[in-house]
């Protein structure tokens, strides 16, 4: 209940009751009103400034997660950079080396992207450089990826190419241990036994009985086979990668030139033509041109004790067959 308000009133001497009139009492209200309403629209506008739409809430919650993601995107291509150094590094000292091909130098495998404009395209966000760190790594990561694929491919033609030369390679002897007589001379100097003269020997005779067959001692084509003066019936072998072999004083050649043979085929026979005084086995294998000692590719042939024995043998101070 409001109050009721008095006046002195001085003529009559005495209180007097305020009696309020109804323009004034609307001019109250519109006062207050218009109060209440600027009140309210500054509450709003500093209340606004702390209190956000449920839009604007969404918005930020998917910024936060995108940030989330750039972030362990960053930590997965950090990762994946270590799992390919440690492969770049058994590729150089291990499978390049195997092969024998030259490791691949770190510039060209780490070599950068060049202009300082190339991620100027990604500039004017919120996370401008979150976004363009992850884009360098990626793409440095990806020319590395490349070169060690090359790499890769590479190693998988050495692998090829190196089985290829184990099985060219002369690693047997060309008379089978139960065929052989003994080994009648090595890789040295000798008596040359029609000439009568001191001569080195370029490769090993071996003696065994006419007839007894003649294999092979690796992959490769027949570059020769007929009959000379010096060597009589002879077949040469080249196996490529710079090796070649010889198999002198036939009694009989069972091959032709052009034919591709493998380790372990017949080509001939045990005999006693041309330049001999003894049915045996002439045999030279050479490297790059340059005569080099046979004992050396019998590998796939020998235990340690067989091979010290002809080792032996092959250096006895003698005549030669040829």
């Amino acid at each position: 209940m409001a109050k009721v308000k008095y006046y002195y009133d001085s003529d009559t001497l005495s209180y007097r009751r305020i009696e309020q009139s109804k323009r004034g009492i609307s001019l109250i209200v519109f006062l207050m009103a218009i109060s209440f309403l600027i009140v309210m629209f500054l509450g709003f506008i500093v209340l606004s400034q702390f209190l956000k739409t449920p839009d604007q809430l969404a918005q930020e919650r998917e910024l936060e997660n995108l940030k989330f993601n750039y972030e362990l995107l960053n930590k997965r291509l950090d990762e994946s950079a270590s799992i390919l150094t440690q492969l770049q590094q058994r590729d150089n000292n291990i499978y390049r080396a195997y092969f024998e091909a030259n490791p691949i130098p770190d510039e060209q495998r780490k070599a950068g992207f060049g202009g300082v404009n190339r991620y100027s395209y990604l500039n004017g966000y919120d996370n401008s450089e979150l976004v363009k760190s992850a884009t360098k790594k990626l793409d440095i990561l990806s020319k590395q990826i490349v070169v060690q694929s090359k790499s890769l491919d590479e190693i998988i033609s050495l692998a090829k190419e190196k089985e290829t030369m184990l099985a060219s390679i002369p690693a047997i002897m060309p008379i089978k241990k139960e065929d052989l007589s003994y080994v009648a001379s090595g890789f040295k100097y000798r008596m040359h036994p029609i000439l009568k003269i001191r001569k080195f020997h370029k490769g090993m005779d071996f003696k065994a009985a006419s007839g007894t067959p003649i294999y092979a001692s690796g992959n490769g084509k027949v570059v020769l086979a007929r009959r000379s003066a010096t060597f009589g019936k002879v077949v040469y072998i080249d196996h490529g990668f710079g090796y070649r072999t010889i198999y002198a004083h036939m009694s009989k050649i069972n091959t032709k030139r052009g034919r591709k043979v493998k380790r372990g085929d017949i080509i001939g026979y045990v005999g006693n033509t041309g330049r001999s005084v003894g049915s045996h086995l002439h045999y030279e294998v050479h490297k790059n041109g340059r005569a080099v000692n046979p004992i050396n590719y019998y590998y796939g042939d020998l235990t340690p004790e067989e091979f010290l024995a002809m080792q032996i043998a092959s250096e006895e101070e003698g005549q030669s067959y040829d």
